[in-house]
């Protein structure tokens, strides 16, 4: 299954939020507590990999991008359009920025190999 390598990581996700650790224990537990075949090899690396990391920042820094900026754009007036058009630019630019420097999905992904 392509997608089962995600699960671990979601897996990990769910212990962090529950705030349980992040062991391989743990993990083992809650992969086959979803009806998955435990890799002991994949979770090994998964939590050696997550270990070397700080959860907490890396997902402040995920959910920085700015959401709210177009609708509060679409809301401005007609007359405002000019201005909007060139705060857009500029919130595009500024989560362009952001993309470049956290890209979770692709950066974990590549971390291991799925």
């Amino acid at each position: 299954m392509p997608q089962e390598g995600k699960a671990y990581i979601h897996a990990a996700l769910a212990l962090y939020f529950a705030g349980k650790p992040i062991t391989e224990e743990n993990l083992r537990s809650v992969i086959e507590a979803i009806g998955l075949n435990v890799d002991d090899v994949r979770i090994k690396m998964i939590v050696a990999s997550l270990s070397e990391i700080n959860i907490e920042e890396v997902l402040k820094q995920a959910v920085a991008a700015p959401v709210a900026a177009p609708v509060a754009a679409q809301a401005a007036a007609p007359a405002a359009a000019p201005a909007a058009a060139e705060e857009r630019k500029e919130e595009k630019k500024e989560e362009e920025e952001k993309k470049e420097e956290v890209d979770i999905a692709s950066g974990l992904e590549s971390l291991f190999g799925f």
